[in-house]
């Protein structure tokens, strides 16, 4: 059954989206990336290379959809800039669009958000913003013409996993574009809750590179994704607050 996740017109057999930052090194990052299944790789426009290593030397920009990133923008005139520098840079069109309201919290600074949404829309970006958990917010960035929203989990790098699934799922029943879960997961129940919960993917960095083995990790993420999307697919049994018997009474022989 095809099943492809659609952004920017552009068809994707994984919903599993990965960054490119916090690894020991570059080498054990494309080993990494490799495992996860990913193609599309988030990249930090302020990052180009890391201790000499150009990252496309490790990760083939021919083979993956390279998604640069506004991270570190705290304003929305900073964050146009930046996308803008990308996109002349490597023709990039579809773009992450993050920006953060303080450096202690990382929460994302929804005005300047919406306001850096309008002016790359109207300027023909395809535009992926990071947000909080406000389903009035997210839909007010579909409304302004994103490619897709994704709200946070939990904050940034902390591992929390999903903290207000109600707030996610209101987020995801109102939606008519692409919902990915973005900051917060830390392992590959996690991811597999978001996906059973109808996202349509899932965006992480910290939870492989920051894990033991990040390259087993990347594969669990794999399947962790695979299985929560098959789930959802599949639609889950009615909870009940009564036990009932799996196997059949009529006929019982004694």
């Amino acid at each position: 059954m095809e099943d492809f996740l659609i952004l920017n017109g552009k068809k994707f057999s994984s919903r599993l989206l990965v960054g490119t930052g916090k690894y020991r090194n570059m080498a054990e990052c494309g080993e990494a990336i490799k495992e996860s299944g990913a193609e599309i790789v988030t990249v930090a426009v302020r990052r180009a290379e890391l201790a000499g290593e150009s990252l496309e030397d490790f990760i083939d920009p021919k083979k993956y959809t390279f998604l640069p990133n506004s991270a570190g923008c705290y304003t929305a005139e900073e964050a146009v800039r930046t996308l803008k520098l990308a996109r002349e840079m490597g023709s990039w069109n579809m773009v992450k669009l993050e920006i953060i309201g303080d450096r202690e919290t990382l929460y994302p600074n929804m005005s300047e958000t919406l306001k850096a949404a309008e002016i790359l829309v109207k300027e023909g970006f395809a535009v992926m913003a990071y947000s909080d958990d406000d389903a009035a917010i997210t839909k007010r960035l579909e409304n302004v013409g994103c490619t897709a929203v994704m709200p946070l989990a939990a904050p940034i790098g902390s591992g929390l996993g999903i903290v207000a699934p109600e707030k996610l799922q209101k987020i995801i029943a109102q939606a008519k574009i692409p919902i990915l879960v973005d900051a917060g997961i830390g392992t590959a129940s996690d991811a597999c809750i978001a996906m059973e919960m109808g996202c349509a993917g899932v965006l992480l960095n910290t939870a492989i590179a920051e894990a033991e083995n990040p390259v087993l990790m990347a594969r669990a993420m794999r399947l962790a994704v695979k299985s929560g999307r098959a789930a959802h697919l599949a639609g889950r049994m009615k909870k009940s607050a009564t036990a009932s018997a799996s196997s059949p009474i009529v006929g019982r022989i004694g």
